[in-house]
């Protein structure tokens, strides 16, 4: 997969931040001031690396069912890479304020998250690494148009490997603004956060699928 891919990956996660902190800064402010004071780096990294875990699994699954599409259903590779740009696109656009692409994925994902978010319950309170692994990969599954964009993206690249690699990337995009929440709190954090660098991502991510679609259409 060329570098630029997962160097966009992680752009995304890194310049989503600010929904992801809507999304989990609470959760893991909450985990913070809920663990032992010596112990909280651990119990953050712990739930961080649990979630993190959760992302690269289902990166691998979306991809190898984009091979499988591939090769058992006659799915041309192009229509593929074409979907892959336009969910770049997608992204982009909502980097940018426009989610309006996106948010039916987010809506898709509540049912299953109904199923897994009990099971997180009673794992409270976490007090443990053990526990902060376990809830972190349980919220991973939490229901998130980025993420979920993210994954619709690995299917449509078509290999497992490029999926689980591209799920990596977009995790560690979003370990900075998570880590940080749990120890300044997300409140604070998204006061920080500068705008400009949102819009220059967006932009940038939204260029960079146009561009794949011009490739695409430049090669035919």
């Amino acid at each position: 997969m060329p570098e630029l891919t997962l160097i966009s990956a992680a752009l995304i996660g890194w310049l989503g931040g600010v929904h992801c902190l809507g999304m989990c800064g609470g959760i893991v402010s909450a985990l913070a001031l809920s663990a032992p004071e010596t112990g909280r780096a651990k119990i953050l990294l712990a739930y961080n690396l649990g979630r993190c875990l959760t992302y690269v699994a289902l990166g691998f699954v979306a991809g190898a069912l984009g091979f499988l599409g591939t090769r058992t259903l006659g799915i041309a590779p192009d229509l593929l890479y074409a979907l892959a740009n336009l969910l770049l696109v997608a992204m982009g656009l909502y980097l940018l304020g426009f989610p309006w692409l996106v948010r039916p994925l987010e809506q898709a994902g509540h049912n299953l998250w109904r199923r897994v978010e009990p099971v997180s319950r009673r794992l409270v309170p976490v007090n443990t690494m053990s526990r902060a692994l376990a809830v972190g990969l349980l919220w991973g599954f939490l229901p998130c148009g980025l993420v979920y964009s993210a994954l619709a993206t690995a299917f449509a690249l078509g290999s497992a490997v490029q999926g689980s690699l591209w799920m990596g990337a977009f995790a560690l995009g979003t370990l900075p603004n998570l880590l940080m929440a749990g120890w300044v709190g997300a409140q604070t954090l998204q006061q920080l956060r500068n705008s400009a660098w949102r819009w220059l991502g967006g932009l940038l991510v939204t260029g960079w699928g146009i561009y794949g679609l011009v490739r695409l259409w430049m090669m035919d």
